[in-house]
């Protein structure tokens, strides 16, 4: 007879304490302030502890944690991580109430939500807040994203510290609500607000737009990441913003002084940017992980993210400049290459490089990235060719820090382009990587298409490296400044660079400073200045020394992996600084204890973990899942039962569990440990190839098309109406090459972006070749082609 529940239950049959989520967004210009209300109820016989491992963005500085029981409300404190956990173990043994929330020792985007001791019958609220920074995107929006997936973490064998335990359901099975409200304020106005989720309408609260609210539609379904793009009018200005110190803060700390935080948008000569470099090794890191295997945008009947991958890396072949060198790395659980160093790009080994992308499936296990990064950091650079590297992942790893702290310090000989892909890519890796290495992040999401954003980067990884970058103050007597961000290493057009400094020493209100950035551009010494005033701003509260101190620590926290001799110092530091600033850090916590008399609690407490949306399940096998308890160690990978509280598992136990398991189970090395949701048995059918890259597969590497049959089928005619209207002597090389640029602006102008280099190079080859009757062979193809396209159009 089957057992009899009510309410919201677990896989396991276990109700569930967590109800509902509220969040409540305030953005400003480009920085956000997040309060999530968290609300749970004890439906038991028992006491509850609820254990709830969930995402936030990699860069969220949290900044305030409490819980709210009936008519009390207590306001946890930043404390030493290790002296909080036993704080919150002693509460919970002599039956208090107590709520503790850590991030993870791996990765600065996964936390862990404590709820001790919820008696029978009652209800709690908590209420956790945030500021971060909204990223750029190449159509000037501004980037939210809420996570709302956690996927699995993969974690290495032989990988620092114990592996993150993650609750995972699909995310049909969420047994909790989220809703979503903003409230977007700029000194320009609003334009629009998009997302990949459905919203209610923008309501406007001015007649100037500058103000505006918005909502996530009601039913949420959990099966992707929130986010939502937002546009101002005339975006992205370079301002300055100064924060007054807290009053109640000792003067010359951190929270006592101003703080300043100062965007700045650095615009190129255009005579530099006009010039595309010829020169560089270009190295793509494809991985090819089980995961991989997945839907791109979570539909059964959309492209899966490995075959995205491909044709991404079939543009970016075609795009690459005559003169470079190039290789592609794929990963899973080992690592393969297609060239053993990185070789001079021709047709021999494009045409080498693409027979070998074609071939590449989501077949090689786990998500190992550490190996084939040392690898390419091992070989030798090529003089005079700069490396660039192209990092594709659904990032879905555990040894987060290890993989930042190896690019950075390989950050001398490269500069790094990171790209997370679906749902729940770790945004830690994804803006870690960029950050560290000098590049650019982009996340591919939803309904986004993966070409036009790793065309966007290709184009920034050609612009000239900007080097020698300084940055100087200019300030009234009296007045000092300490700078809190780490040095500026890479500057790109139009992308915001960040700088938070603290003003210490007195001025006047009326006066003004001024913060020079100073860089060297193919060989051009170039500056953007800004003046500002020092007035404090009014109605900023604490946002900018929070967003100033989460900066620091992070910049401390590296330091401290780094030096092996000064940790306990460095870590003395951080741990300072979260104190007195509120904001966490890896190395505490928020604790909150409930310390007004009344009757202890009584009674075993049962611990019950809150799941989180995981868009794909890991493999197991089903006679395996029987004899597992919910204490067990899951049979997929070694992402073993170990909670943030417990001790570090040691790597032999780890190793020989996981090796046993697989040898029970009958997997191979090779195994796919990531699977996709199921479809039903159905497998993708081989849908035709799209147009467009149907033509790009054809051209040369020089640039050109040949005229044969291949071509005149992906322009939509024959080979004999193709040939008879070549104009009279005109080469047929130059012939095709004109009509594929022809077809491209005359149909395929929406996705300019992602043919644009390609199509510059074949213009090259055109000049190069001093190609006669140009103005006839354009009428002559839009005389064909049907289209209207004008030679000055073409850049001929």
């Amino acid at each position: 007879m089957m057992e009899s529940c009510c309410g919201l239950l677990t896989a396991q049959k276990e109700p569930v304490p967590l109800k509902s989520i509220e969040v409540e967004l305030e953005v400003r210009d480009h920085v956000a302030t997040v309060v999530s209300t968290l609300n749970y109820e004890n439906k038991e016989d028992k006491p509850v502890e609820a254990v709830f491992v969930f995402p936030l963005p990699g860069d969220a500085a949290v900044c305030h944690f409490s819980a709210k029981l009936g008519q009390t409300q207590i306001v946890a404190e930043v404390k030493e991580k290790q002296e909080a956990r036993e704080e919150y173990d002693d509460a919970l043994s002599s039956g208090q109430q107590a709520f503790l929330l850590e991030e993870s020792q791996q990765s600065p985007d996964i936390f862990s939500l404590s709820v001790g001791s919820l008696p029978p019958g009652e209800s709690a609220s908590i209420r956790l807040e945030y500021v971060t920074e909204l990223a750029v995107q190449a159509d000037d929006g501004l980037r939210f994203s809420l996570p709302a997936v956690l996927n699995p973490r993969y974690q290495p064998q032989g990988s620092e510290g114990s592996s993150v335990q993650v609750t995972s359901v699909p995310a049909s099975l969420v047994p909790y609500s989220l809703s979503l409200s903003a409230r977007v304020s700029s000194a320009r106005p609003v334009s629009k607000v998009e997302s990949s989720c459905s919203l209610d309408p923008l309501q406007y609260l001015n007649t100037d737009q500058t103000q505006a609210t918005i909502k996530l539609s009601a039913g949420h379904k959990f099966d992707r990441d929130v986010e939502l793009l937002i546009y101002y009018k005339d975006a992205h200005q370079p301002t300055a913003v100064v924060e007054a110190g807290q009053a109640s803060a000792k003067q010359g700390s951190l929270m006592g002084d101003p703080v300043v935080m100062v965007s700045l948008y650095p615009e190129f000569p255009q005579s530099v940017m006009s010039t595309v470099a010829s020169r560089g090794e270009f190295v793509f890191l494809l991985d090819r992980s089980g995961s991989m295997e997945c839907s791109l945008n979570n539909s059964k009947q959309e492209e899966t993210r490995i075959s995205s991958a491909r044709d991404t890396l079939l543009l970016l072949l075609k795009s690459l400049p005559m003169g470079c060198y190039f290789n592609i790395y794929s990963f899973g659980s080992s690592f393969e290459h297609i060239f053993p160093k990185s070789v001079e790009y021709s047709q021999q080994t494009m045409e080498e490089a693409l027979k070998k992308v074609e071939e590449m499936d989501a077949n090689l296990g786990g998500t190992e990235i550490l190996m084939p990064l040392r690898h390419i950091y091992s070989q030798p650079c090529i003089p005079n060719q700069p490396r660039q590297l192209f990092v594709f992942t659904d990032g879905e790893v555990g040894n987060t820090k290890e993989i930042i702290d190896l690019v950075k310090r390989n950050s001398g000989s490269h500069r790094c382009f990171s790209f997370g892909i679906g749902e729940g890519a770790s945004s830690a890796l994804i803006n870690g990587l960029a950050k560290e290495g000098g590049g650019h992040a982009q996340f591919i999401k939803g309904t986004d298409r993966m070409q036009p954003k790793v065309m966007q980067s290709l184009r920034f990884a050609l612009q000239p490296a900007v080097v020698d970058v300084s940055v100087t103050w200019d300030l009234p007597k009296g007045v000092s400044v300490t700078a809190l961000s780490p040095p500026i290493t890479a500057l790109f057009q139009g992308q915001r660079s960040l700088i938070y400094a603290q003003l210490t020493g007195q001025s006047s209100e009326a006066a003004e400073g001024s913060v020079t950035v100073k860089y060297s551009l193919a060989g051009h010494p170039s500056q953007n200045q800004l003046n500002f005033s020092l007035k404090p701003a009014e109605d900023t509260g604490s946002t900018v020394h929070r967003l100033a101190a989460r900066t620091l620590i992070r910049s401390l926290e590296m330091e401290e992996r780094e030096k092996r001799e000064e940790k306990d110092g460095v870590k003395k530091k951080v741990v300072e600084l979260s104190v007195q600033s509120g904001v966490s850090s890896s190395f505490t916590a928020f604790i909150a204890v409930n310390k007004t008399d009344g009757e202890a609690i009584q009674g075993p407490l049962l611990r019950r973990n809150i799941p989180t949306t995981s868009m794909y399940m890991r493999r197991s096998h089903p006679a395996a899942l029987q004899a597992c308890s919910v204490r067990s160690p899951r049979v997929y990978s070694s992402l073993v039962r170990c909670y943030f509280r417990n001790a570090p598992l040691r790597n032999t136990h780890q190793k020989e569990k996981k090796s046993n398991m697989k040898k029970g189970l009958g997997l191979s090395k090779k195994s796919s440990w990531d699977v996709c949701p199921d479809t039903n048995g159905a497998t993708a059918s081989q849908s035709p190839r799209d147009p467009l890259l149907q033509l790009v597969s054809l051209q040369k590497a020089s640039g050109c098309w040949q005229l044969d049959p291949a071509l005149a089928a992906a322009l939509g005619k024959t080979s004999e109406e193709v040939e008879k209207s070549n104009p009279a002597l005109v080469n047929n090389e130059e012939w095709a090459t004109i009509l594929a640029l022809i077809w491209l602006h005359g149909f395929k102008m929406d996705a300019k972006e992602e043919w644009e280099l390609l199509a510059m190079k074949a213009v090259s080859w055109l000049r190069a070749q001093n190609a006669l009757r140009v103005t006839d062979c354009v009428d002559a193809g839009n005389a064909l082609l049907g289209s209207s396209v004008q030679k000055d159009a073409l850049g001929l």
